[in-house]
């Protein structure tokens, strides 16, 4: 979820219940680096990178980032290299490191099972982020936002130890491009004891499941099919009619997976959106789902990485029957739509997004293009407007798009800091049925554990 709302205690408390516990796997790396300017306070993270198996890697990271004591609050964090079809090795480095110490931290004194979840959009991260993770001996990698036709065949290839050529979709191009990776960067890997973790993707529709299905070389060891109710980013709708008097996206039947073909490419799924009650888990099951996938009433928990401040903004929001979720079509510069919670004060606020100067410095949602000269360029729709229409991008694209990076960042209390005293403003994602936010408001006073949800979902089986 998000940036860091699937946090290491989320993903770790759901495990301990039997369940597979998640954590986020975007951007990762930044999260990683502000928490190290931040001091480490409870030296979590560096036990985690005393397990990583080459220590000179460790030692680079930590020359780099490390402040003992953690930075003053006035000064900005140092960034992370930007995504890049040619990363420099140190970047390639720290996507490796971040990962594993995420879910090495997430797997840390529980046998229960952890995964993690990728966005196929940030093509540029994934060889690295996954090896990272399979390093650390996850147990399950998820990704959606895109179609994740190439990660069966990477995960066999890096398990193998071979260097990769991981494709790349670049703009404009009529060639493929690919991002040279090779897992042997780090030593002391003892490549035939790593353990294959399982492969799910995160897909709408039935077509794209026996798509990826049909092939031994893309198919997944399973499905999460996720319907258009669930936070974040939404696939596309089908209908040319779909924005609403409103402004919002509009989703049709067209739009729902058809589960009965679902069911027919024969391997297991679980279904997301709109399955956050004890009802709807049962309805699932019922629907041949082995189970359910279920983000908001767990980004809503206190182990959740969402910061105190918005966490309570929308729990009383949901008490009062007044947090509206809205279905925007241009919020993302991945130009899916993208539900965000309306909260005075964040990104969603007009006041809000007007006083910000545009600005694309993590950069994990820009697209490679074909420039004239036949370089690889990047831009955002994000970044500021002449500068995106300069490198080619459509007019009009830019309008109304929020910087997702820092927004998401700032969710979990790493937000940029800028000339000591302007703070990056958050932006929150949730999914648009509150129904089951709303019984547990009801059951534990308006503030719930990560327990509290699976003890919840799981009550009627």
């Amino acid at each position: 979820m998000g940036i860091g709302v699937s946090s290491v205690q989320m993903a770790n408390a759901v495990a301990d219940c039997g369940q597979l516990g998640v954590v986020s796997g975007t951007a990762v790396d930044s999260a990683f680096a502000r928490r190290l300017q931040d001091g480490d306070k409870d030296g979590d993270l560096r036990w985690a990178l005393s397990k990583f198996p080459d220590q000179e890697i460790v030692a680079e990271v930590l020359e780099r980032f490390f402040l003992e004591g953690g930075k003053k609050s006035e000064a900005s964090y140092l960034d992370v290299p930007k995504l890049s079809i040619a990363p420099t090795p140190f970047a390639s480095k720290m996507l490796i490191v971040a990962n594993f110490a995420e879910v090495t931290l997430a797997k840390r004194n529980t046998e229960g099972l952890i995964g993690i979840n990728f966005l196929e959009k940030i093509q540029l991260a994934t060889p690295a982020s996954v090896f990272g993770a399979i390093l650390a001996d996850v147990d399950y990698i998820l990704m959606g936002a895109g179609i994740p036709a190439d990660i069966p065949q990477l995960i066999t290839d890096l398990l193998d130890g071979k260097p990769v050529n991981f494709r790349i979709k670049v703009e404009g191009a009529e060639n493929p491009h690919f991002l040279h990776f090779d897992p042997g960067m780090v030593k002391g890997v003892e490549f035939s004891e790593l353990n294959r973790p399982r492969f799910l993707a995160i897909v709408s529709s039935h077509i794209l499941a026996n798509y990826l299905a049909r092939d031994e070389s893309t198919r997944p060891d399973g499905f999460v099919i996720e319907g258009p109710t669930a936070g974040g980013h939404n696939a596309p709708p089908r209908s040319k009619e779909h924005i609403g008097a409103d402004g919002q996206v509009t989703f049709s039947e067209k739009d729902l997976a058809d589960f009965e073909k679902v069911k027919a490419v024969g391997l297991p799924f679980w279904l997301a959106g709109g399955y956050g009650t004890p009802a709807k888990v049962k309805e699932a099951i019922e629907l041949g789902a082995v189970g359910v996938q279920v983000g908001s009433l767990f980004a809503l928990s206190r182990e959740s990485g969402i910061t105190d401040d918005l966490r309570d903004e929308v729990l009383k929001g949901i008490t009062d029957g007044t947090l509206e979720v809205r279905t925007e079509p241009k919020t993302s510069a991945t130009g899916f739509p993208f539900k965000v919670v309306e909260i005075k004060g964040t990104a969603t606020d007009p006041e809000v997004y007007e006083a910000r100067n545009r600005k694309c410095d993590l950069g994990y949602l820009r697209s490679p293009f074909l420039r004239p000269d036949g370089g690889i360029g990047y831009r955002c729709s994000a970044e500021p407007v002449k500068t995106f229409e300069f490198k080619g991008g459509s007019e009009g694209e830019a309008e109304n798009v929020k910087c997702l990076c820092n927004a998401l960042m700032a969710n979990i209390g790493l937000g940029q800091v800028r000339w000591a005293t302007y703070h990056e403003p958050a932006l929150l994602t949730l999914g648009s049925d509150l129904s089951g936010a709303q019984e547990l408001s009801a059951l534990h006073s308006g503030c719930w554990s990560s327990a509290n949800v699976v003890e919840y979902l799981v009550s009627v089986l």
